[in-house]
């Protein structure tokens, strides 16, 4: 059990947060970044859409809520069931994000691609279809080192390991880092 444990810390100590520009900011300079990006669109009222498949899809949703009810910042799902499955069915899946980001992002808008591959298609055509409006993108993806997905961002987190469960919670951490922050600078956390 502990092996697990510190697999999990060996893997968050290698996590790389690298600008488009291919500087490697380090974590802490990475995570600075990351809750500066986050508070600009707070601030600016513009919206943040997460996307993701799988256990992916299960981080986007669930960061879809925190930014929003604890971070304050504007988020949307990409998840509503009967858009999801009307795309899927009438175009394919491989568009499911993209088509939605074209009806519904404005310029400058920011998109959470999260892959733990960083090779899925539909997150792919999503980032290029928030590109076409001057949006920006931040990836997080892990496994191979030359995933597709890992360069296309303005910010491009990326955990070194082959292992999804590693991958996702490491990606679930970092997320949860960057608005527990948020909350603690100025967040709108709902109290009971």
């Amino acid at each position: 059990m502990n092996l697990y444990i510190e697999e999990l810390k060996r893997a968050l100590d290698h996590v790389e947060i690298i600008t488009s520009n291919a500087v490697n900011l380090g974590y802490t300079e990475g995570i600075c970044k990351l809750v500066q990006v986050f508070a600009e669109y707070k601030k600016s009222k513009k919206n943040v859409y997460f996307c993701g498949n799988g256990g992916s899809a299960g981080i986007s949703q669930h960061m879809t809520a925190d930014f929003f009810k604890n971070g304050g910042i504007l988020t949307h799902s990409l998840y509503e069931q009967a858009t999801l499955t009307c795309i899927s069915n009438d175009l394919s899946y491989e568009y499911v994000f993209s088509k939605q980001l074209e009806l519904m992002a404005k310029e400058g808008e920011l998109l959470v691609a999260i892959s733990s591959s960083g090779e899925s298609e539909n997150i792919v055509k999503g980032i290029e279809a928030i590109r076409k409006i001057n949006g920006k993108v931040i990836t997080l993806t892990g496994f191979d080192e030359n995933n597709r997905i890992r360069k296309m961002g303005d910010i491009n987190i990326y955990v070194p390991k082959k292992h999804y469960g590693i991958v996702e919670s490491i990606h679930t951490i970092i997320l949860q880092q960057i608005v527990d922050h948020i909350v603690e600078e100025d967040g709108v956390a709902t109290k009971l």
